[in-house]
């Protein structure tokens, strides 16, 4: 058995991750961080884990797990690593995005790798510290990275993407109350958003070229889910488009590219991600969608521990949407 520690596990990404490896049969919680909550039985944070858990909330790590996931604010992992020291065998799995830019992937001895399964496998096989993605930086990456390798790619690329309330976080703001959420949608940090650093650096590892992305984020009157909406000009036709999709997919388990429009509910709770194209004359739409929470953070996590470990990569993460 893997024995998993999870550090800050009381907001919307821990709760998740401790739901996923309850159900994952290779993997026991050794224990559940947190400096809140410390004593407190897990299922008071986590109440639809009443009955399921029966872990108390610790207020001491134990450095010697063989997996260590790191659910804390941005900023925050490097501190707590720096302050709380693992074994040498200890994989580390970050959800922050403290390491995921090249130039902050070297930490102390730890080179994290970029945890996006579709990009990076083989390294996330062989990696003992993981940085990874971004819930925005997951949904846009795989709608266009197809376009990156083949080097389709170098025009303007205009993004519009609409997230959910628990892409917030558990904090309450101005922004997720529910009487300024509900029945409501409004932009935020429109062209600046912070995942767009990584989204760049994953598109240009090709080194084919990448044109100006224009993105802006959306807030959704809703709790879970991103849907992501990409064009950019293209020669081709639709269905060279779709044979490039497909073919770059093909071993993708958890990417799947439709010929119908897709929609949010086909992937909140589980850790797909599906795409379709859309051509309109000299214009290719691509829309991605997935689990914010899911393949945009804990899901995908999980993936990554699967990998790390030689395990099969869909364990523990057979998970059905509920589109009724």
């Amino acid at each position: 058995m893997i024995k998993a520690g999870i550090i800050g596990g009381s907001g919307y990404t821990g709760g998740e991750l401790i739901r996923l490896l309850l159900n994952h049969h290779q993997t026991e919680i050794d224990f559940v961080f947190s400096t809140t909550r410390a004593g407190k039985p897990v299922s008071s944070a986590h109440q639809d884990l009443l009955g399921q858990i029966n872990l108390l909330f610790s207020g001491e790590i134990n450095p010697s797990v063989d997996v260590v996931f790191l659910c804390l604010g941005h900023g925050n992992s490097t501190k707590f690593l720096e302050e709380n020291g693992f074994a040498d065998h200890t994989k580390i799995i970050d959800l922050s995005n403290d390491f995921r830019l090249n130039s902050d992937s070297v930490w102390n001895s730890h080179t994290f790798v970029y945890g996006l399964p579709e990009l990076n496998k083989s390294d996330i096989q062989n990696a003992q510290a993981i940085a990874n993605p971004g819930c925005f930086a997951t949904a846009i990456q795989l709608g266009l990275l197809p376009l990156a390798k083949a080097g389709l790619l170098n025009k303007d690329i205009h993004i519009n993407a609409v997230t959910g309330s628990t892409g917030a976080g558990v904090g309450l703001s101005a922004t997720s109350h529910f009487s300024w959420r509900n029945n409501n949608v409004s932009w935020y940090k429109p062209f600046t958003h912070q995942h767009l650093g990584e989204i760049g650096e994953s598109l240009e590892s090709f080194g084919n070229g990448v044109g100006k992305l224009y993105f802006l984020p959306n807030r959704g009157n809703f709790t879970r889910g991103i849907l992501a909406t990409a064009y950019t000009p293209f020669d081709g036709s639709l269905e060279k488009a779709q044979q490039l999709f497909k073919d770059f997919y093909a071993d993708a388990v958890y990417t799947h590219v439709s010929d119908d429009p897709i929609h949010l509910k086909q992937v909140v709770n589980t850790n797909q991600c599906h795409i379709h194209l859309h051509k309109h004359e000299d214009v290719l739409l691509v829309t991605s969608a997935i689990d914010n929470l899911l393949k945009g953070a804990s899901g995908q996590a999980v993936q990554n521990m699967n990998l790390m470990f030689g395990l099969e990569e869909q364990m523990g993460l057979q998970l059905k949407a509920g589109v009724f």
